[in-house]
């Protein structure tokens, strides 16, 4: 267990940042289906040297639009997850996957997590991902780069963009948000586990530059840059191991 602070844009495009100060647990765990590790929490349908077809996950944190100047008055921004299947491509790896390229191709059904839960459209995120375990000059860290561009549904658009006629103002004309290009993602991160704890930031840059909810009232920064630091202690570990290739 341990803990986590990151901050993020109120949504994207938003000119405001939130901050959080997490729980930040730490688990490593290789079954024959679940399997959770530096790349995530996913279930494994299928595997093979070159491909691998997963189920990804993903979590948004709440946004108080009274605390948000482009939204006041607005309803607020609710939690939100989203997860769907996601299929991995291997486009290169040296011996003992020390470094890897794959290309993730992602696609998740996006819900609030509220007492009354709703669909609030669909994400696609395909990516190159590379992955480099112990660093050059860094011994025991490592490094992961990702970059790709994202695109949602109408619904997905419209929940963050949308300006419905009600709320409209003098300052935010109502706006109908449409699907398509939703700007592009740059992810770095590095990692490195101790015999009892494990560190970690990243640093991610968004550029919404193109996308197809650029003229939205509610965009105020088409680019912005996200991170966040984590420390966990390990507190213990399985005597009995499963040999991996990552």
């Amino acid at each position: 267990m341990g803990v986590a602070v990151v901050t993020f844009p109120a949504y994207r495009g938003s000119d405001q940042t939130s901050q959080f100060v997490l729980p930040s647990p730490y688990f490593t765990y290789h079954g024959e289906f679940l399997k959770a590790d530096r790349h995530g929490v996913r279930g494994q349908l299928f595997d093979s040297d070159r491909v691998e077809l997963t189920v990804s996950a993903a979590l948004s944190p709440p946004a108080t639009s009274d605390k948000i100047r482009a939204r006041a008055g607005m309803p607020d921004l609710d939690a939100n997850v989203e997860f769907g299947p996601r299929l991995d491509l291997v486009l290169w790896q040296t011996e003992g996957r020390a470094r890897l390229l794959k290309l993730e191709l992602p696609l998740r059904a996006a819900y609030t997590l509220n007492s009354h839960s709703r669909s609030i459209g669909a994400v696609f995120h395909p990516k190159l991902n590379l992955d480099v375990t112990d660093v050059p000059g860094m011994p025991g860290w490592n490094l992961g780069l990702q970059a790709g561009p994202l695109y949602g549904d109408r619904r997905q658009h419209a929940y963050f963009y949308g300006v419905e006629a009600p709320y409209a103002t003098a300052e935010r004309p109502a706006y109908q948000a449409r699907a398509g290009f939703a700007g592009m993602q740059y992810l770095l991160a590095l990692s490195k586990r101790y015999p009892r704890h494990w560190v970690g930031a990243f640093l991610r840059y968004d550029n919404l530059g193109g996308a197809s909810f650029e003229d939205s009232p509610l965009v105020r920064s088409k680019h912005y840059v996200a991170g966040g630091v984590a420390v966990s202690w390990i507190f213990g570990e399985s005597s009995t191991r499963v040999l991996v290739d990552d």
